[in-house]
């Protein structure tokens, strides 16, 4: 069954922070198995938020076992929280392709 994972950090991991984990990891061009939809969004304390949807809480936990949290504790951060969810519904419409960072 699909998941929906929301994470919220505490302000450690930056913007420029994210987008060297990004680099680090390769999730854009080496997509996890799994891996859905990825969103990521900071809010006005700098704390990051992401919406992820995998297509199932196993493999989510794989990769953040196997890849993301050990980059984490290499770059000093603390781990977001994380809320995961079933999804109901997911309407993915074409104004997507405008939002996708190369």
């Amino acid at each position: 069954m699909a998941i929906l994972a929301m994470f919220t950090g505490d302000g450690t991991l930056t913007a420029d922070g994210y987008d060297k984990l990004r680099e680090e990891l390769h999730w854009h061009e080496q997509h996890p198995q799994g891996g859905i939809v990825h969103i990521a969004s900071f809010d006005e304390t700098g704390a990051i938020h992401v919406a992820d949807v995998w297509s199932s809480a196993e493999e989510l936990d794989a990769f953040a076992r196997n890849r993301l949290m050990p980059a984490l504790a290499r770059m000093g951060v603390t781990p977001p929280r994380v809320e995961i969810y079933p999804v109901h519904n997911m309407d993915a419409y074409a104004a997507v392709d405008a939002f996708k960072v190369a």
